[in-house]
Protein backbone atom coordinates (compact mmCIF):
# COMPACT_ATOMS: atom_id res chain seq x y z
CA UNK A 1 0.00 0.00 0.00
CA UNK A 2 2.95 2.32 0.75
CA UNK A 3 4.90 1.72 -2.71
CA UNK A 4 2.04 3.33 -5.09
CA UNK A 5 2.59 6.95 -2.78
CA UNK A 6 6.28 6.38 -2.39
CA UNK A 7 6.43 5.57 -6.43
CA UNK A 8 4.52 8.53 -7.46
CA UNK A 9 6.19 11.23 -5.14
CA UNK A 10 9.19 9.80 -7.34
CA UNK A 11 7.77 10.04 -10.57
CA UNK A 12 6.27 13.40 -9.83
CA UNK A 13 9.85 14.83 -8.45
CA UNK A 14 11.67 13.19 -11.72
CA UNK A 15 9.33 14.92 -14.08
CA UNK A 16 10.00 18.13 -11.96
CA UNK A 17 13.72 18.31 -13.02
CA UNK A 18 14.39 19.41 -16.85
CA UNK A 19 17.09 19.00 -18.91
CA UNK A 20 17.83 21.53 -20.88
CA UNK A 21 18.10 22.03 -24.39
CA UNK A 22 21.65 21.99 -26.07
CA UNK A 23 21.30 23.57 -29.99
CA UNK A 24 23.79 23.53 -32.15
CA UNK A 25 25.72 26.55 -31.79
CA UNK A 26 25.97 28.00 -35.09
CA UNK A 27 22.18 27.01 -36.42
CA UNK A 28 21.31 29.21 -33.03
CA UNK A 29 22.87 31.62 -34.31
CA UNK A 30 21.70 31.70 -37.83
CA UNK A 31 18.12 31.34 -36.64
CA UNK A 32 18.57 34.08 -34.59
CA UNK A 33 19.66 36.29 -37.15
CA UNK A 34 16.78 35.05 -39.29
CA UNK A 35 14.56 36.16 -37.12
CA UNK A 36 16.82 39.45 -37.13
CA UNK A 37 16.18 39.93 -40.73
CA UNK A 38 12.48 38.61 -40.92
CA UNK A 39 11.53 41.28 -38.39
CA UNK A 40 9.78 38.22 -36.58
CA UNK A 41 9.99 39.15 -32.61
CA UNK A 42 8.17 36.47 -31.51
CA UNK A 43 9.92 33.70 -32.91
CA UNK A 44 13.14 35.39 -31.44
CA UNK A 45 11.61 35.28 -28.19
CA UNK A 46 10.72 32.28 -28.21
CA UNK A 47 14.08 30.64 -29.55
CA UNK A 48 15.76 32.50 -26.68
CA UNK A 49 13.18 31.30 -23.93
CA UNK A 50 13.74 27.50 -25.32
CA UNK A 51 17.47 27.65 -24.98
CA UNK A 52 17.20 30.01 -22.03
CA UNK A 53 19.55 32.57 -23.09
CA UNK A 54 19.19 36.39 -22.09
CA UNK A 55 19.73 38.26 -25.19
CA UNK A 56 22.44 40.72 -23.02
CA UNK A 57 24.14 37.62 -22.29
CA UNK A 58 24.68 36.84 -25.68
CA UNK A 59 24.62 40.07 -28.16
CA UNK A 60 28.14 40.73 -28.36
CA UNK A 61 28.78 37.13 -29.07
CA UNK A 62 26.40 36.70 -31.96
CA UNK A 63 27.50 38.30 -35.52
CA UNK A 64 25.06 38.18 -38.83
CA UNK A 65 27.41 38.68 -41.69
CA UNK A 66 30.13 40.55 -39.53
CA UNK A 67 27.42 42.94 -38.19
CA UNK A 68 25.92 43.31 -34.77
CA UNK A 69 22.22 42.48 -34.37
CA UNK A 70 20.96 45.84 -34.54
CA UNK A 71 22.77 46.84 -37.55
CA UNK A 72 21.37 43.65 -39.51
CA UNK A 73 17.90 45.08 -37.74
CA UNK A 74 18.83 48.65 -39.08
CA UNK A 75 19.56 47.51 -42.31
CA UNK A 76 16.59 44.88 -43.01
CA UNK A 77 14.26 48.02 -41.44
CA UNK A 78 13.58 45.51 -38.68
CA UNK A 79 12.22 48.33 -36.14
CA UNK A 80 10.41 46.24 -34.17
CA UNK A 81 12.64 43.57 -33.07
CA UNK A 82 15.29 46.14 -33.33
CA UNK A 83 13.68 48.07 -30.85
CA UNK A 84 12.91 44.97 -28.69
CA UNK A 85 17.09 44.08 -28.83
CA UNK A 86 17.77 47.89 -28.17
CA UNK A 87 15.92 47.83 -25.13
CA UNK A 88 16.88 44.22 -24.08
CA UNK A 89 20.80 46.03 -23.82
CA UNK A 90 22.49 47.60 -21.44
CA UNK A 91 23.14 51.08 -22.15
CA UNK A 92 26.81 50.27 -21.45
CA UNK A 93 26.40 47.64 -24.55
CA UNK A 94 25.18 50.38 -26.31
CA UNK A 95 27.11 53.40 -25.68
CA UNK A 96 30.48 50.28 -26.81
CA UNK A 97 32.01 50.74 -30.04
CA UNK A 98 31.86 48.16 -32.76
CA UNK A 99 34.36 46.29 -34.56
CA UNK A 100 34.89 49.23 -36.69
CA UNK A 101 35.30 51.74 -34.00
CA UNK A 102 31.46 53.36 -34.28
CA UNK A 103 28.97 53.19 -32.01
CA UNK A 104 25.77 51.95 -33.04
CA UNK A 105 24.44 55.56 -33.01
CA UNK A 106 27.25 56.82 -35.38
CA UNK A 107 27.08 54.62 -37.50
CA UNK A 108 23.39 54.63 -37.75
CA UNK A 109 23.92 57.97 -38.56
CA UNK A 110 26.68 57.67 -41.26
CA UNK A 111 24.46 55.04 -42.83
CA UNK A 112 21.42 57.20 -43.04
CA UNK A 113 19.40 55.52 -40.33
CA UNK A 114 19.32 58.73 -37.90
CA UNK A 115 15.09 58.81 -37.90
CA UNK A 116 15.06 54.98 -37.39
CA UNK A 117 12.70 54.02 -34.48
CA UNK A 118 15.36 51.90 -33.48
CA UNK A 119 18.12 54.69 -33.63
CA UNK A 120 15.16 56.77 -31.20
CA UNK A 121 15.37 54.24 -28.88
CA UNK A 122 18.55 53.96 -28.77
CA UNK A 123 19.08 57.21 -28.00
CA UNK A 124 16.67 57.45 -25.66
CA UNK A 125 18.28 54.88 -23.18
CA UNK A 126 21.28 56.61 -23.80
CA UNK A 127 20.12 59.66 -22.81
CA UNK A 128 18.11 58.28 -19.55
CA UNK A 129 20.88 56.60 -18.36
Amino acid sequence: MRLLPTAMAALIIASSFSVPVHADPQQLVANICNYVQSDDKNRLRKKLKENRLKLRNIYSAISCDGQSLLRTALDSKSDSIGTFVAKRLSVKELKSVEADGKTIVDWAKTKGYASSAITSVIEARIAGS
